[in-house]
């Protein structure tokens, strides 16, 4: 039951969640910050260099290069430094999905 609760959270804030961030702070072009925030999730592709590419108990914030702090640390800095609503758009995507995988690695806490 908590692991579905656990893939409910995840999937939700991975595709929802972006979508009503979009809606609230990008109105104008809610539809286009939308498909720029879901396609942030292209740094999971980072997985592929892990051996396995696939560890359902390892916490990828932190293990992954493109999920390591200092990866977080430029997508954090990009928001505050960006002059394009397009990057600023694309920081915001990549935070969420950060914060979308840390809410995975609590999750694993409480299983074990």
């Amino acid at each position: 039951m908590l692991y579905a609760l656990q893939q409910i959270t995840h999937y939700s804030l991975h595709l929802v969640f972006p979508g009503l961030i979009a809606w609230v702070f990008f109105r104008e072009d809610w539809k286009k910050a939308w498909l720029i925030m879901l396609a942030t999730m292209l740094v999971d592709l980072d997985h592929l260099v892990a051996d396995p590419i696939f560890d359902p108990t390892r916490c990828g914030i932190g293990f992954h290069p493109l999920h390591s702090y200092y990866a977080i640390s430029v997508y954090f800095l990009l928001f505050f430094f960006s002059r394009t609503k397009m990057i600023k758009i694309l920081s915001v995507g990549l935070l969420l999905h950060m914060f979308t995988d840390y809410q995975d690695c609590l999750w694993m806490r409480l299983t074990i």
